[in-house]
């Protein structure tokens, strides 16, 4: 326990940099988008004087340093800024719109755990098999695959074509009134609400980009679980088991059990990487989400939501690369000391 706590220390000391870091990083590349904020909200026919009393009232006429020490000051205060799209504030926009990306994603990689761990490991127990051969040409094909193109190519087959999913538009259809926000997952916010028609219609929205990003984000999570259980199978301890006879089956799953920590880190990392990857399927299929208001404040220079979303989604990914920290220490204590 001592150790499990020094540990969490340890881990819990660098958030903070780890933060400021990428809100640094992120506060620059934003500001080198070319476009003036205040021409964009004021329009072509303003004047340079209003222009400029517009460009001192939100500070964007002080020196950058200067700007993003008033954007983290702000923020100590829990104000991450006002979009002038929505004149909202960019807080409450994303308290709205991130549950719908998490949705998103947290299914996405449901499937791909479903699809890439067995085939890993059934790949590297017979790699030789056309099983084996079959898994390695689907891992290439997922990795070379832009996520939008198939996200295109199933709109085509499966709504154009064989006509069996809802138009891709949002979450729900124009129709149904959407259930009081719980969860803000729509599947989840539909079933606690009793209405199971608006279950069915969510889980239609939500089939094709979870298939698109899910066949996609298989690909790594199977050539993890193939490479690390046949490092695994080719051990010492694994032949010394197979000299006494043990079942193939349990065999593998010792396998398995020792190449874990690599496939729990490779899950987390594809975690946090389908919140910005999802920005390009939320736009294909409009669902609406962080990742979509994001790109709408890049292409108008509208930086705030695009540093809320950054903001959101670093935290999420450090969160869950602690957890993933403690799952670790949890299968394989040696990585506390």
């Amino acid at each position: 326990m001592k150790r499990l706590v020094l540990f969490l220390g340890h881990r819990l000391l660098f958030l903070l940099p780890q933060l400021v870091g990428i809100l640094l990083i992120s506060f620059v590349l934003v500001k080198a988008i070319p476009g003036d904020p205040a021409v964009l909200m004021l329009g072509p026919t303003a004047s340079d004087q209003t222009v400029s009393e517009l460009r001192g009232k939100l500070g964007l006429d002080k020196p950058l340093p200067v700007q993003f020490l008033y954007f983290l000051d702000n923020l100590r205060k829990g104000d991450l800024g006002t979009s002038w799209q929505t004149t909202r504030p960019v807080a409450q926009d994303l308290m709205e719109r991130f549950p719908a990306t998490l949705e998103l994603v947290t299914f996405s990689l449901m499937l791909a755990i479903a699809i890439g761990l067995p085939l890993g490991v059934a790949a590297a127990t017979n790699h030789r098999s056309w099983f084996g051969r079959l898994a390695d040409l689907y891992g290439l094909a997922a990795g070379a695959m832009p996520d939008f193109w198939l996200g295109l190519v199933l709109i085509f087959v499966f709504y154009t074509i064989f006509q069996v999913v809802p138009a891709p538009l949002g979450r729900l259809d124009m129709m149904i009134i959407p259930p009081a926000p719980v969860t803000g997952f729509m599947t989840v916010d539909t079933l606690i609400a009793g209405d199971l028609g608006a279950f069915a219609s969510a889980a239609a929205h939500l089939f094709l980009p979870v298939l698109t990003l899910g066949l996609v984000s298989a690909g790594p999570i199977l050539k993890m679980a193939f490479s690390s259980t046949q490092r695994m199978l080719a051990e010492d301890f694994t032949s010394y088991a197979i000299i006494c006879g043990l079942p193939r089956s349990l065999i593998t799953r010792r396998a398995l059990r020792n190449a874990l920590p690599s496939i729990v880190t490779i899950i987390s990392v594809l975690y946090g990487y389908l919140l910005g990857g999802a920005v390009l399927v939320e736009i294909v299929f409009s669902w609406g989400g962080a990742g979509q208001y994001a790109v709408q404040g890049v292409l108008n220079s509208d930086i705030y939501p695009v540093l809320g979303f950054v903001l959101f989604s670093a935290v999420f990914s450090l969160i869950i690369y602690l957890i993933v920290d403690l799952v670790d220490f949890v299968i394989d204590p040696r990585v506390g000391r």
